[in-house]
């Protein structure tokens, strides 16, 4: 977990612990917890609407129309003289 070993979570935790005080840490779990909760459940709308707008904008089988511009036949002039 982020390059951490065992000893620095329990230094980190230890540190918190004396920082915040025993009574302060279940409401700062339930907080982390929620915040938690709502980052996965904001996470999984976004992909649920990039999924959507990804099937929506299949391409559908069109006729394929040459990029080149068609030459105009002319009728060849005659000369008046």
């Amino acid at each position: 977990m982020f390059g951490l070993g065992g000893q620095e979570l329990l230094l980190i935790m230890f540190i918190v612990l004396l920082f915040f005080g025993p009574s302060k840490l279940p409401e700062l779990a339930r907080g982390l917890g929620k915040g938690i909760r709502e980052f996965k459940k904001a996470q999984a709308d976004l992909e649920h609407e990039f999924n959507k707008v990804a099937e929506d904008s299949e391409p559908v089988d069109k006729p394929v129309t040459p990029l080149t511009p068609k030459v105009a036949e002319t009728a060849p002039e005659s000369k008046k003289s």
